[in-house]
């Protein structure tokens, strides 16, 4: 489909620079335990031209609960080709590193190669709690199981056994080994300034949350490009962007769509989380991209302009959108990014 009169300007700014990279979130979340319904929702983002296909770690009772999302990508990984399969944040602190390294590594061989590890610490006290996990100690549990994640896909010995016949200890291997090498991309979900600053530290890319305004994350950006390594800086790195996104050509469900997703940030002033609360203080536009065709091709270039963004995360889940107009828009946006 051809941009209409009016809509080209917006769309060359954008297709003057190098391609976007696509992904997406499940549209239909509630789908959080339907192995079959998620994996639908992946062969259809790959139809539709995305790249990528985002899920969460979420646990406890909640609608669209994903306590396992490698085992659901899995799923995913056999009704796709060539998209991408990637968590926002699998939640380190709660996990076994090597139990983490070796089903990321199975999936890794099992898709092809077409993992992103999408990697957090979590916020939620009753998660700790349940998984008897110190939440003082969440910050240090996660770079140290990131840092044995990575030594084990890069051949380190993760133990040794003894020797039965006295002689020195045998070092125990990572078996299988994952396709890419010398392994998957690692980005860092973060939420506040220290995790910023320790993602920007560990040479990794800084995933925001979808949340956050855009004034915040030229702080964040900031911060994160601080905490590198001198010798590191000018090595590029991804700048995954997750957004709430949604274009239509119908000025009307537009306005529907921004007070969904208004009506969606207020019940985020409960939050147990400081940031999150003045995060739905915010009005829509600062953290979400939604309008009409050139609208969203000027707030995509806003920000690959004002961030440098490689990768667009295209969040779907608005409220009371029916799935044929979600269809619709993600359609519309692949269009729009493409260029």
């Amino acid at each position: 489909m051809r941009p209409r009169a009016g809509e080209r300007g917006s769309l060359r700014r954008v297709s003057d620079r190098p391609p976007l990279e696509l992904g997406t979130t499940p549209w239909i979340p509630e789908a959080g335990g339907d192995a079959a319904g998620l994996a639908g929702q992946a062969a259809v983002a790959e139809r539709l031209g995305y790249g990528s296909f985002w899920l969460p770690e979420h646990h406890f009772g909640e609608a669209g609960s994903i306590p396992a999302p490698l085992l659901l990508l899995a799923a995913a990984a056999a009704r796709t080709t060539r998209l991408r399969l990637a968590t926002t944040s699998l939640l380190l602190p709660v996990r076994h590193p090597i139990h983490v390294a070796e089903e990321v590594a199975v999936l890794d061989r099992l898709s092809g190669g077409r993992v992103i590890l999408g990697v957090g610490r979590g916020f939620r006290g009753a998660l700790f709690t349940a998984f008897g996990v110190p939440a003082a100690s969440k910050r240090d549990r996660f770079e140290a199981n990131l840092r044995l994640i990575v030594d084990a896909w890069r051949g380190e010995p993760v133990a040794f056994e003894a020797d039965a016949a006295g002689g020195a200890p045998k070092p125990v291997l990572l078996a299988p080994l994952p396709l890419q090498r010398p392994h998957p991309p690692v980005w860092v979900a973060a939420f506040g300034p220290k995790a910023i600053a320790q993602a920007g530290r560990l040479g990794l890319p800084y995933l925001a949350s979808p949340i956050e305004p855009l004034e915040r994350l030229r702080e964040n950006y900031a911060r994160h490009r601080d905490a590198r390594s001198e010798a590191a800086r000018g090595e590029p790195l991804a700048v995954p962007i997750l957004r709430a996104v949604y274009a239509s050509r119908d000025a009307a469900r537009v306005r529907e769509v921004r007070d969904a997703l208004a009506l969606q940030a207020k019940a985020l002033v409960r939050a147990t989380s400081p940031a999150l609360r003045r995060a739905a203080e915010e009005p829509v536009d600062a953290w979400a991209i939604v309008g009409e065709p050139a609208a969203v091709a000027d707030g995509i270039a806003r920000y690959r302009e004002e961030l440098g963004m490689t990768h667009l995360l295209v969040r779907m889940q608005i409220p009371g959108l029916p799935e044929p107009d979600a269809l619709a828009s993600l359609a519309l946006v692949a269009e729009i990014a493409g260029g």
